[in-house]
């Protein structure tokens, strides 16, 4: 029979959090006419600026050929243009449009409202011990891996 401890399971805990967190807002997102992976593309640019869809996936934890389909969809609803690397021409950057800018503004009213949600009886301690230990967790497990996330790709960073 299949057996384990899930009560005892980090990534369990997390995983079923983070999945709550992520329904939660998808479900606001959706009524701007925005995915939460959508929304999660224009975080990484608001976070990093302009970078490489090879950087992008990267950071996104997702696929190439999946990232490709969200940004062929966020680029013929005009929320994103993909443009030449000055560096490599056969890589491309990602750059929010200016209509990004509204669904940006929308989704992170959106964020805070889900976060707000998902923050009832937690004090701002709680919250704070919640972060701290989630770093040291994701250290623990990435250690400088997120360094070479940064780099990946073209070299070039502008934030826009």
């Amino acid at each position: 029979m299949l057996t384990y401890d899930f009560e005892q399971s980090l990534g369990y805990w997390v995983c079923s959090t983070s999945h709550a967190i992520r329904k939660s807002l998808d479900a606001k997102l959706v009524q701007d006419g925005i995915t939460f992976r959508q929304w999660e593309v224009l975080a990484m640019i608001s976070m990093h600026g302009e970078q490489t869809q090879r950087q992008l996936g990267d950071r996104m934890g997702i696929e190439a050929p999946t990232l490709a389909g969200i940004l062929d969809r966020m680029e013929r609803d005009g929320i994103l243009e993909r443009v030449p690397c000055s560096e490599d021409r056969r890589c491309k950057r990602i750059r929010a449009t200016d209509k990004a800018e509204q669904l940006w503004e929308r989704g992170v009213q959106c964020a805070r409202e889900t976060r707000e949600q998902a923050a009832v009886g937690l004090t701002e301690e709680e919250l704070a011990l919640f972060k701290e230990l989630c770093g040291k967790i994701r250290h623990n497990l990435n250690g400088d891996k997120e360094a070479l996330v940064a780099t990946a790709g073209c070299s070039e960073t502008t934030n826009s």
